[in-house]
């Protein structure tokens, strides 16, 4: 174990040090950049470089994000810079942290994150266009103004009689920035693992000597002076505090959700050369938010302290740091370690790097802030409008501002989409149908009235409601109006999304959060008259072209264009009350799933009737190179019900695959002849594994938190056990497993708690049940002495813990 532990440390420690390198080179020029489009002394980048390396990355909730100066921060320090001076910009930094540290202290990291991405994006992309536009001035050789308006109108001009040299400068480390990504073959592959910021600005460098052209003026290093006591109107001091607490926060945690996720969707643990064992993974650590908040409010007053720039975590250079390969927040404090060894040693080799090729750097990354993926995504989503006030807001008026604006947009915009309904009169071969879209509530009653009473006396009327919520007063004026026109002759069907009767909306069962179980009342039987399996069916599917058809068409269609890259292969059984969408929180695109009778694997050479699931398991392990498979059984099982029920007796002293007896029992030659009989004597195996190891006592499947219910559950539960050790059985599985390239994973869904539970890494048959906190860490299971590693097995826990 110590051998283990230490190979797991060197690995850590080379992939830490070398990341750290990586995120180094490009928080150097980042930060001399960001500090100049402020307008703050240059060596104020490097101490937030520094500060934020070492004391976020010590104290902070994320370990693998990486803080320093960031671009989010840029507008309001600039103009906290030009309104109040150097020194008071620092206090109003040290007043923010503490204000951060006193919000982490309260736990609220969470309920930040509770604001519409469309108000994020738009603020980012806000303070994107201000500082490339900010930033062009530099690079035609000009100085830009505080206004983004005025900085605009003087474009023109600027064009028009640039500074050559700068231009120059700033020409070519945007068209390195640029192309460096695209460079081709395989040196292109290897010199892309240079930063581009670092060769953009080396490149720009080399270009300038000899030019006359402002270059980076490092003051020699002293002790800081002490942030000067705010001076001005209070509120306007609390509103400064507030707007860099506000933005800092924000792009810290977004930042570090992200970085979460790009780590949690990262590759798995490298495949070691034959015949060598692969180094083993380290564990994931989790991403805690409020942590995060007091690390950087520590870091933030630190910073303001020795005269820094205010700090954020940035996506960028985080982002970087999880492709470089770290593990551990060692990366992060290395990382400020040599900056603050560069800003020491190497102090006349930064001042030879030009001003524009820094100004050059910033005004590509704001540009690449304005994101059209965001765009088209809030423009999916229909939050456009609120994506676009909150971008002009923040260009006109500030960043506080423009956040507010964003707010007030989205409320409005959520309350008309309460509020908005339409209803609409159609009439087909003497049916009339009135279509209602949108969320019926007393507002819309007046106009459902006059639409209803524009229908004649005794005709056959069918009212389809397309909403998910329909208020008291609404469920009261259809009823009134139906009672009513049945009374006169007519004829009257009310129905929602699914096609499916109304009820009083007091009385409905919605199946949340599965959206398109809302409206389905579950908890009340279906009328014995009406038992049309087909019409259902249809109507069914008539639902999901209305409704939900719209909204997954494009999603499907890059699936059709790119073909299916599942990451996981779900077996499980065919039992009709296991929705593998709903318990995996899955979409298309997500699972490779196989059902039959029982989540049963013959192993190989049992016969080619039984070759389906073989060829599902070579489809899935071959060619879409999955990355695990699962084994789910469940309670109630039918197919375990018939196992333990004798109903496919196997004949006395015959071999189960793995050489070992089966236990005598009575021939039923009638039943043995059934397709359904020769299917479950692969389960057979599972019935005699039970039967050993409750006769010796030890080795017996257990469930975590409660004791197992009866011997229809533990043979569900030894069930999924024995078909892992059958799926160790076929080759391709046996040789990925081996590679390090495949896991294979047991679960458990009890149906009538809702509950799922995954096997244990050796955990001796122990099923632990998933949480609905339950994170990336879940268990990953391999039988037959597979290796059990966290590929493919978080995100599964992660969806599954979603329920």
């Amino acid at each position: 174990m110590s051998q283990l532990l230490n190979r797991i440390g060197g690995v850590s420690c080379r992939r830490d040090l070398s990341a750290s390198i990586v995120i180094f080179l490009i928080a150097i020029p980042l930060s001399l950049g960001l500090a100049l489009a402020t307008g703050a002394p240059l060596q104020a980048g490097l101490v937030s470089a520094v500060v934020g390396g070492i004391v976020a990355g010590l104290l902070g909730g994320a370990p693998l994000q990486v803080s320093g100066a960031a671009t989010g921060l840029v507008v309001v320090t600039a103009d906290l810079v030009q309104r109040y001076g150097w020194r008071t910009t620092c206090a109003i930094t040290v007043l923010a942290g503490a204000a951060q540290l006193a919000f982490g202290a309260l736990r609220v990291a969470r309920a930040a994150l509770a604001i519409s991405p469309a108000i994020i994006h738009g603020m980012l992309a806000g303070i994107g266009v201000v500082i490339a536009v900010g930033q062009l001035h530099v690079v035609l050789g000009d100085s830009p103004d505080s206004s983004v308006i005025d900085n605009i109108a003087a474009l023109p001009t600027e064009l028009r009689h640039p500074h050559p040299a700068a231009l120059l400068v700033g020409a070519i480390t945007v068209a390195v920035l640029v192309l460096w990504p695209w460079l081709p073959g395989k040196a292109g592959r290897g010199a892309r693992t240079v930063p581009a910021a670092l060769v953009a600005v080396v490149a720009a460098t080399a270009v300038s000597a000899g030019m006359t052209v402002p270059r980076v003026d490092l003051p020699s290093w002293e002790v800081p002076a002490l942030p000067g006591l705010p001076e001005g109107p209070v509120l306007g001091l609390v509103a400064a505090v507030l707007t860099v607490t506000l933005v800092a926060s924000m792009e810290s945690l977004l930042s570090a959700v992200a970085v979460d996720r790009l780590q949690t969707a990262g590759p798995g643990p490298r495949t070691a050369a034959p015949g060598v064992a692969p180094h083993p993974a380290p564990e994931k650590q989790p991403t805690r938010l409020d942590r995060e908040l007091v690390g950087q409010g520590a870091a933030n007053m630190v910073s303001g302290l020795l005269g820094g720039l205010p700090i954020a975590g940035g996506a960028i250079r985080g982002s970087a740091n999880v492709r470089a390969g770290a593990v551990t927040r060692r990366s992060t404090v290395l990382h400020g370690v040599w900056v603050a060894l560069c800003a020491g040693l190497l102090a006349g080799v930064l001042e030879l790097i030009p001003l524009a090729a820094l100004a050059a750097l910033v005004m590509v990354v704001g540009v690449k802030m304005v994101s059209f993926a965001h765009i088209k995504n809030v423009q999916r989503n229909r939050e456009f409008p609120v994506y676009a006030a909150t971008l002009g807001a923040v260009v006109l008026l500030g960043v506080l501002q423009g956040v507010v604006v964003g707010i007030v947009v989205a409320v409005v915009t959520a309350l008309r989409r309460l509020a908005h309904t339409r209803i609409t009169l159609a009439e087909e071969a003497g049916l009339h149908r009135v279509r209602v879209s949108g969320q019926l509530t007393f507002l819309a009653v007046p106009r459902l009235s006059r639409a209803l009473a524009q229908l004649p006396a005794g005709a056959s009327v069918v009212v389809e409601l397309g909403g998910w919520f329909m208020d008291h007063a609404a469920y009261d004026a259809l009823q009134s109006w139906a009672e009513g026109h049945r009374a006169r002759g007519g004829w009257v069907r009310l129905g929602g999304r699914s096609g499916r009767p109304i009820a009083e909306p007091a009385s409905a069962h919605a199946c949340r959060p599965w959206t398109p179980w809302r409206n389905h009342h579950c908890t009340r039987p279906a009328p014995t008259a009406v038992q049309n399996g087909g019409g259902q069916l249809l109507g069914g599917v008539s639902a999901f072209q209305r409704h939900t058809a719209p909204l997954v068409r494009e999603e499907l269609a890059r699936l059709a264009r790119e073909g299916q890259r599942p990451t996981q292969l779900f077996l499980t059984c065919a039992d009709s009350r296991l929705v593998t969408s709903m318990i995996t929180s899955s979409g298309p695109g997500d699972l490779f799933t196989v059902r039959n009778v029982g989540n049963l694997v013959p192993p190989p050479g049992s016969g080619d009737a039984c070759d389906s699931v073989g060829a599902a398991l070579e489809y899935a392990v071959e060619v879409l190179k999955v990355g695990s498979i699962t084994v789910c059984g469940h309670s109630g099982c039918g197919a375990m019900q018939a196992l333990l029920g004798s109903v496919v007796p196997a004949p006395s002293g015959e071999q189960t695959p793995h050489g070992r007896q089966a236990p005598p029992v009575a021939a039923a030659p009638a039943v043995a002849q059934t397709p359904l009989a020769r299917w479950l004597r692969h389960g057979r195996p599972s019935l005699a594994r039970m039967e050993r190891i409750g006769r010796l006592g030890r080795g017996e499947v257990a469930l975590g938190d409660r004791p197992v219910a009866d011997e229809l559950e533990r043979l569900a539960l030894v069930n999924v056990v024995q078909q892992l050790d059958h799926l160790m059985a076929h080759g391709c599985v046996a040789r990925r497993v081996a590679e390090g390239g495949l896991v294979l994973q047991g679960m458990y869904f009890h149906v009538g708690e809702a509950q799922a539970y995954v096997l244990e890494v050796g955990g001796a048959g122990r099923f632990s049940a998933v949480r609905p906190d339950h994170g990336a860490a879940a268990g990953a299971c391999a039988g037959g002495g597979a290796a059990a590693a966290g590929l493919g097995g978080g995100s599964l826990a992660g969806g599954v813990g979603l329920m």
